[in-house]
């Protein structure tokens, strides 16, 4: 029994299972010194090179066979010429962190080389950041546009594709021998005046910048908003995202929550069963650590402990949690491959927990689908962070647990 007198729902399949948690009171709001969500990140990337919404795909036949009103995917998978939505938050939190370092905003700027050049007399200087992939190669493409160095920490467990990607970008690699926590607090301690640190994650002291990773991804529920519109359909009934600290999570809550918006989904949080630091932190109605090593394939995932910031975002809004085995990705990863969606086996986690929680009984399916839902899902990574991985898992017979 947890702290908020709910039991969790535990599902065994199989190999598979997953554990479902209902918040006990649904959409509560948002704490009162949390905003609407900002439409200056949007603004933002609409005045850089190259910007285009990602595409809002409706899967109809994938719907009616899980007997679905409507499916939507959000895919990430090529954004900015990169295979993930890490892009929105880091780009945004890295411009602000630069903002305030020079005293404001650069005016009139119309290119990456205006930016670079405004940016100029901060030189030298280093962005630095921990990762497992996608957001630390985001913060050193951004470096390397503007003509800064980059500083990124990995932990061990992160394939090899994935480091190689980030050491393509320019940066200096380091990789630490631990867990993802262990990363952070390599790259906390790097952190100097000539060194800014630039992540998603929160601690005492350190919460503006993830305040702000927040606010980017933002863009694309303004993006799915204009999308629904031109497509003249409604907005959805569940919300299903993946979760790691929190704060795409969040970014969700913050938008769908807040009092810019008479949208009121069910919003369900998705993580690894070995990584679900949000799903024992909102059930125990406390922070909660969860020891590593966390071996979740799922590896965007493999966070011990949320976010400072974004716990209360979550405790607030989120309608309830799932936490679910690896071969649930990997059934979800072929399923939406089938029909189109080249989803990475981080990416497709939130569709992942949809086909959990539809599998059998539990207190979200129960609460979310009694009636056919139009769910939405964002496929947050797509097949070019690990392309060979992707193809043994979707093309091939390997079940997905080879490194």
């Amino acid at each position: 029994m947890d702290g908020s007198g709910v039991d969790p729902t535990t599902i065994p399949v199989g190999r598979r299972a997953s554990r479902c948690w209902l918040q006990p009171q649904v959409g509560v709001g948002l704490p009162e010194a949390i905003e609407p969500p900002p439409r200056a990140p949007l603004e933002f990337f609409r005045r850089l090179p190259g910007y285009r919404p990602t595409p809002l795909v409706h899967l109809e036949q994938t719907a009616h066979e899980l007997g679905l009103k409507g499916l939507l995917v959000k895919d990430e998978s090529r954004r900015f010429d990169l295979p993930a939505f890490k892009v929105l938050g880091a780009w945004w939190a890295a411009y602000r962190v630069l903002c305030d370092r020079l005293g404001g905003e650069p005016s009139d700027w119309r290119s990456l080389a205006d930016l670079a050049s405004a940016f100029a007399p901060l030189r030298p200087l280093t962005l630095c950041a921990f990762t497992d992939g996608n957001h630390g190669r985001a913060v050193a493409r951004f470096a390397r546009f503007l003509g800064l160095q980059s500083l990124i920490f990995v932990p061990s467990f992160v394939v090899s594709s994935r480091v190689d990607a980030i050491r393509a970008e320019g940066a200096r690699v380091e990789i630490v021998d631990g867990t993802y926590e262990d990363s952070l607090h390599a790259a906390a301690a790097a952190a100097s005046d000539r060194c800014l640190l630039v992540c998603d994650d929160a601690w005492p002291g350190y919460e503006q910048v993830p305040r702000w990773v927040i606010d980017g991804y933002s863009t694309m529920f303004w993006e799915i908003e204009e999308q629904l519109a031109m497509a003249d359909l409604p907005a959805p009934d569940v919300v299903m995202v993946q979760m790691g600290v929190g704060a795409l999570a969040s970014a969700v809550v913050v938008h769908y929550r807040s009092s810019s918006t008479t949208t009121q989904p069910f919003i369900v949080g998705v993580e690894p069963l070995s990584a679900a630091c949000v799903f024992e932190s909102l059930a125990a109605g406390k922070l909660c650590e969860v020891p590593g090593p966390h071996g979740s394939l799922m590896a965007n995932l493999n966070c011990g402990v949320p976010s400072l910031v974004a716990l209360p975002i979550l405790m607030s809004g989120l309608s309830g949690c799932v936490a679910i085995d690896d071969h649930w990705a990997l059934a979800g990863m072929r399923r939406l491959g089938s029909a189109g969606v080249q989803a990475g086996v981080t990416g497709v986690a939130g569709f992942a927990g949809m086909l959990a929680v539809l599998d059998e009984p539990n207190v979200i399916r129960d609460s979310a689908f009694q009636k056919p839902a139009r769910v939405l899902v964002i496929c947050t990574e797509g097949r070019g962070v690990d392309p060979e991985g992707y193809d043994r898992i979707v093309h091939g017979q390997d079940d997905g647990l080879m490194r």
